[in-house]
């Protein structure tokens, strides 16, 4: 049995925890090969996604090949400086954001009916 397995039958994760990490407050300066030493040290990384958009700029997502390593990594590097900077690491949700946005979406409609306005901004 291997420590991963071990791992996967004593505990449970919370719901909220999975492979694909999104970090922000980098440097606009890190590089690819920065991450990779950066995070590889916690596992086997599958991707590294840096934001390369005016408004992406000094964020990431970083996806790794197991669960528990990216846990490890969001644990012991939330708050590690880089560049005198101190990086914010979460998982990735985008159930919960695709969740939120259509409740959203839903609020809205409901007010246009309610008040009468189409929505159009002509």
């Amino acid at each position: 049995m291997t420590s991963t397995s071990s791992r996967q039958l004593t505990s449970r994760l919370p719901p909220e925890v999975n492979r694909i990490l999104y970090v922000r407050n980098l440097p606009f300066n890190v590089t690819s090969e920065d991450m990779h030493e950066i995070f590889g040290k916690f596992g086997a990384l599958r991707q590294i996604r840096l934001g390369s958009q005016k408004n992406t700029k000094g964020t990431a997502y970083v996806v790794y090949e197991d669960i528990w390593d990216a846990k490890t990594a969001c644990e012991h590097l939330s708050g590690f400086n880089v560049a005198n900077r101190y990086l914010i690491v979460m998982y990735h949700q985008s159930a919960r954001m695709r969740e939120s946005v259509e409740k959203k979406r839903e609020e809205t409609r409901r007010l246009q009916e309610t008040h009468g306005v189409t929505g159009d901004q002509r």
